[in-house]
């Protein structure tokens, strides 16, 4: 499992719409990589700017991509020396910093020198999902991490998130600090596995067109093209 700037597109067996005319969308994400920062934010533009009257259910689903960090968090620049024999971490940020700019997100990544595990943020954003503000959450916890510098495993910090998306505030800090919770994720990330899923993000759209990786807003959008079968703009 990867948190990938690579790209492939295929599509997936088609999956009946329970919405009418909306479109599903379902997001594998990890919070703590940043290319799903950057499809998050892709996504959101391409759909306000491109498909403003498209309607949408994006559901989100786990991936674990470190699942066994530990609770101080690891720190980045030794990870990525450990792990991958990168000595200058500023050198292996460059691309996605340029492909978030190009999108119009300032994102440095030497902001946020630790990682988390992510079994609470995941939990509390799969207990957002019958409160309809599961996509917003998620978007709102990873941009905490990486845009704030957030402990996002910390369950004072994502319970005030959380206010903000459906929570009461001890509500919340009750699903982050809740094992079964975490065990749910665990499961829901190996799910997510078993589908097929590989490196992050991954986006399938409609049930039958799966994207992955750092994609432009011109992929996303003909992505979302062919899964509704709208034409492109002349």
């Amino acid at each position: 499992m990867a948190c990938d700037g690579e790209r492939s597109i295929a599509p997936v067996e088609w999956m009946e719409r329970k919405h009418g005319m909306m479109l599903q969308i379902d997001l594998y994400t990890e919070i703590s990589c940043p290319w799903c920062l950057i499809g998050h934010h892709r996504l959101d533009k391409v759909l306000a700017e491109r498909f403003a009257g498209l309607a949408v259910d994006i559901r989100q689903h786990p991936v674990l991509l470190l699942p066994d960090a530990p609770a101080e968090g690891l720190y980045i620049p030794d990870l990525l020396r450990s792990r991958y024999g990168i000595t200058d971490p500023k050198a292996s940020f460059a691309r996605p910093e340029a492909e978030a700019r190009a999108s119009g997100l300032d994102l440095d990544l030497s902001r946020q020198p630790w990682t988390y595990p992510t079994q609470a943020a995941h939990g509390l954003i799969l207990a957002a999902r019958e409160r309809g503000t599961q996509h917003p959450l998620a978007v709102a916890i990873t941009d905490a991490h990486f845009l704030e510098a957030k402990n996002i495993s910390d369950a004072d910090i994502l319970a005030d998130i959380a206010v903000g998306h459906g929570f009461a505030r001890e509500e919340a800090r009750t699903i982050a600090l809740d094992p079964a919770q975490h065990r749910r994720v665990e499961q829901e990330a190996a799910r997510s596995m078993a589908a097929g899923v590989r490196s992050v993000p991954h986006f399938v759209f409609g049930g039958r067109i799966a994207i992955h990786g750092g994609r432009s807003e011109d992929e996303i959008a003909s992505a979302i093209r062919q899964a509704t079968a709208l034409p492109a703009p002349t």
